[in-house]
């Protein structure tokens, strides 16, 4: 079976202050792992990034935010697939690129992990894929209560919001796995 690896939002833009306290810093070194044992096997990459529709934000169209990382950047005929959403399959050709290919398992990774990347993997899942979570190589950034419903009491540290939303998907849409535990089983 062929294991297709999909990068979610590894871009310049999510590098910006604004974002505020962020959770392990090595997923973009992690996931540049994945990214080199993938081109080396010459297995399928997919690049997905956000092309937000909100006035002033560091991911919008046109903006240098919106480029990809530099270790992360797609190379020769990897396809790139753009979104407006949080998921990577609304909006854009990546569900049918993945069947055309023939491809029914894929490793997720990427930016953030309760946002972009959970609702990826929940509808990768939910449209018959295979999923694994390469939860190591995925990051977040706090909460810090500034949902209309919430207060600051209700902030949530990065770390904690990451592990929750790895735990929400791991046993039912995904298997959270680390990089290791991933490039041993290739």
């Amino acid at each position: 079976m062929t294991q297709g690896l999909i990068l979610i939002d590894f871009q310049k833009g999510f590098e910006a202050p604004i974002w505020g306290q962020r959770n392990n810093k090595d997923a973009e070194t992690n996931a540049a792992g994945l990214l080199a044992a993938w081109r080396a096997g010459h297995a399928p990459v997919v690049h997905v990034r956000h092309a937000s529709t909100q006035a002033g934000s560091p991911l919008a169209k046109g903006s240098a935010g919106f480029a990809f990382m530099d270790a992360l950047a797609p190379k020769g005929d990897e396809p790139v697939f753009e979104k407006s959403v949080n998921s990577a399959f609304i909006g854009t050709g990546l569900e049918a690129y993945l069947r055309d290919q023939s491809i029914k398992a894929v490793v997720i990774a990427g930016l953030t992990t309760p946002h972009c990347v959970s609702t990826s993997a929940r509808m990768a899942a939910n449209l018959g894929f295979d999923v694994i979570l390469a939860h190591d190589a995925c990051a977040t950034f706090a909460r810090n209560g500034d949902m209309s419903w919430s207060d600051a009491s209700m902030a949530i540290d990065p770390e904690t919001s990451h592990q929750i939303a790895v735990a929400h998907l791991h046993g039912e849409f995904v298997r959270a796995q680390s990089c290791d535990e991933i490039l041993k089983s290739l």
